[in-house]
């Protein structure tokens, strides 16, 4: 299998009817080459800016430190749980995982990718077609998989969960709103039904992790931060599970360029070596647009004052719109309470991960021409909307315990 790759091409998929090819990687041993298509190039929409700028000719992948991919292929392949599904579905079929090259997994998803980018030709998985799912059935399988049980994979569980990143356990889902079916969702979707994520919880997370996380996403709204539409899926068993309605993706299958923060720079996200000002200038110099920066540092102000501390580089993005080939911040995801590595911020404030003050935020909205009286406006609102956790809390049924342990360590 992974002997007979070479070669691959890389499209940019915008509707299902609609596939552009963006240029060809090519392995040679242990080399990896990226060459842009010349109608690509003459097309002029960036992909990444930063790291593979538009040019003819090739580039080799040599930043070996951050991974074995340019950053922006590397943002098609799944973290965690999805990487985990992906080596026991390799396994199961007679192949070593750590034989697999990287251009193996690019095309074993194919057209089954997050955002636009797709890889050709797509290996056949031979998976089950879409069924109705059963939400504490995939959830309970989640759990036996993480926790290495030697349960088989459900091909619904593989079908649905080989895509998005993160350790903890989710899957892909179409949903349809008008008739509450739930079918999986990592392919294009039948009229009627949306593209979301639903996360369950792991073994060793409290049985509220959903409802804290829908909580922290109605805070976050409250506080001003663009957020997806979420929701909390509730099974007769009991079970509550937070889902998010997908960014890359909008009505009638159209996908959408995403580029994570850290993929865009090819900085490791497993280590914590940035800073909120590298995104903030990051976000100046993409966007051209100084209202995104200053969304950056809304976003900055809530994840301290409500103690998300899990804020790596990947936990933030940028959308390109194929139409201007202009770029935007994402909308907020991954918002909840987190203690962060070592009990600090993956990403610093001012330089300060463990105790960021009022004053290391402000030192950053001077530094980034966001003046005293909106800097305050800001902490302001964002304050008052996390002084209402309790209130999200108890709407959401974050039970009494959890609700407590968060209230005596988030900041309002």
């Amino acid at each position: 299998m992974a002997k007979d790759l070479r070669e691959i091409d890389v499209h940019f998929t915008t509707t299902p009817d609609e596939s552009f090819q963006v240029g060809t990687l090519v392995q040679q041993g242990h080399r990896l080459f990226f060459e842009y298509n010349s109608q690509w190039i003459n097309r002029g929409l960036e992909l990444s800016p930063f790291t593979l700028p538009l040019r003819p000719g090739l580039y080799e992948h040599t930043n070996r430190e951050f991974g074995p991919l340019f950053g922006l292929f590397d943002d098609s392949l799944p973290d965690g749980w999805g990487l985990l599904l992906m080596d026991r579905y390799f396994r199961k079929i007679g192949f070593d995982p750590v034989t697999i090259s990287p251009l193996e997994r690019l095309v074993y998803l194919g057209e089954q990718t997050m955002g636009a980018l797709t890889y050709h030709p797509p290996r056949d998985r031979s998976i089950a077609e879409p069924t109705l799912f059963d939400l504490h059935k995939l959830a309970k399988h989640s759990q036996e998989i993480f926790a290495g049980d030697p349960t088989d994979v459900l091909p619904q569980l593989l079908r649905a969960g080989g895509g998005p990143g993160g350790a903890r356990p989710k899957v892909l889902i179409g949903y349809n709103p008008a008739t509450s079916e739930i079918i999986s969702g990592e392919d294009n979707l039948p009229d009627g039904f949306e593209h979301w994520i639903v996360k369950f919880s792991a073994r060793e997370e409290a049985r509220d992790a959903g409802p804290v996380e829908y909580a922290y996403s109605l805070m976050a709204r409250e506080a001003g931060i663009e957020m997806p539409e979420t929701h909390l899926f509730k099974t007769d068993q009991g079970d509550c599970f937070f889902a998010t309605k997908r960014f890359d993706r909008e009505t009638g299958n159209h996908r959408h360029h995403i580029h994570t923060f850290g993929n865009l720079i090819e900085a490791d996200f497993r280590l914590p070596n940035c800073d909120y000002a590298d995104l903030l200038k990051v976000t100046g110099i993409l966007t051209k647009n100084h209202e995104e920066v200053i969304r950056v540092f809304r976003l900055m102000v809530f994840n301290v004052l409500a103690h998300n501390r899990d804020d790596h580089v990947k936990n933030f993005s940028f959308i390109l719109d194929d139409a201007s080939g202009g770029w935007m911040l994402a909308p907020a995801y991954d918002l909840v309470f987190t203690s962060g590595p070592g009990g600090e911020h993956t990403t610093t404030i001012a330089g300060e991960g463990r105790n960021p003050l009022k004053r290391h935020l402000f030192q950053l909205a001077d530094q980034f021409d966001i003046n005293q009286r909106l800097a305050n406006k800001i902490f302001d609102e964002v304050s008052l909307a996390i002084s209402k956790w309790r209130m999200c809390a108890i709407s959401t049924g974050v039970t009494p315990r959890t609700c407590d342990q968060i209230a005596r360590q988030i900041n309002p």
